[in-house]
């Protein structure tokens, strides 16, 4: 539990890192020798993967900051602004470039492509490095997924936020490397360049579309999200004790993938009220026990229920 409370998809980050690197250098030796456009818009959405785990990287590192004066409740959010960078570097250096470097030579389409073979065997090389990755996000995914959700469902609710951006990179770069391969294919076959540039606009349009997912899924963790509802079920059931007579209210909020914030406000019976300092405490000790996993940061307040609350 630990090892995986550490690790949170730094794993995956630090596998994907690798695979980036080396799908980097070969993409663009495939560029150069081969004036591929889809092989350009391959290498431009390597070299922006390789700066994104280096920034994910950065924002896991600062996320482990000391609690301060300034920061009370420490910097684990660091990490969801390093997401939300990584997601507009997605979106503005790998496809928005991408798009208008491919575009320009659909609208010009008398480039040549050259050493159709060699594209072929970077790209199947490719595909094959970006495949391993994507199995070690994967093996991340269903480590974390100890409520065994389906993977929509588990991305959606999903705190890791660097588990998500691997995932979608990840598999990006599989889909992206089929369809350059299916260009520099057709390419070939037909003698058309309308097919490399086709693909490398394919790419750009399906890396803005990952980037925008992203970015609305990190502007939420960002601002701020609640536990998911079976967390919540999990903290409401501590509180089901015959000294409470009412639970009032609780609110919960990420402070990090695996930082919590929760606040509640109980109405103790009054035959209990002189025991209200060891309940609390009990509650406290119950519900960090229900979350092994967590960083629990708890402020309970007694009260009496009123019907306006």
């Amino acid at each position: 539990m630990e090892k995986e409370k550490k690790s949170g998809g730094m794993m995956s980050v630090i596998a994907a890192l690798g695979a980036n690197i080396l799908v980097a250098v070969s993409k663009f030796i495939g560029f150069a020798v081969s004036g591929s456009a889809a092989m350009l818009n391959e290498s431009i959405h390597s070299i922006v993967d390789c700066g994104n785990e280096i920034l994910l990287l950065v924002g896991n590192r600062q996320s482990t900051a000391k609690i301060s004066d300034k920061h009370p409740f420490g910097q684990a959010r660091a990490k969801y602004f390093y997401s939300l960078v990584v997601a507009m570097m997605l979106f503005f250096a790998g496809g928005a470039l991408g798009i208008m470097e491919a575009a320009e030579k659909l609208f010009h389409p008398e480039h040549s492509l050259e050493n159709t073979w060699l594209v072929i065997g970077i790209l199947a090389f490719g595909l094959l490095v970006e495949t391993v990755s994507l199995k070690v996000a994967f093996k991340e995914i269903k480590e974390l997924n100890k409520d065994n959700l389906s993977l929509y469902r588990f991305l959606r609710e999903s705190r890791h936020s660097e588990i998500l951006i691997i995932f979608a990179e990840d598999s990006c770069a599989v889909v992206g490397l089929l369809i350059a391969l299916a260009g520099t294919l057709l390419t070939h076959f037909t003698g058309n360049p309308f097919y490399d540039a086709l693909s490398g606009v394919l790419i750009g349009v399906l890396l803005c579309a990952a980037a925008l997912f992203l970015a609305r899924e990190f502007y939420s963790l960002l601002i701020g999200e609640s536990v998911t509802q079976k967390d919540l079920t999990r903290i409401k059931e501590t509180f089901n004790r015959t000294e409470i007579d009412s639970l009032i209210n609780v609110k919960t909020i990420h402070l990090g993938p695996t930082d919590i914030l929760v606040t509640a406000k109980i109405d103790v019976k009054s035959e209990y009220e002189a025991q209200a300092p060891q309940l609390v405490n009990d509650i406290e000790k119950n519900m960090r026990a229900a979350f092994p996993d967590y960083k629990i940061y708890i402020y309970i307040e007694t009260d009496k229920y009123k019907e306006d609350y």
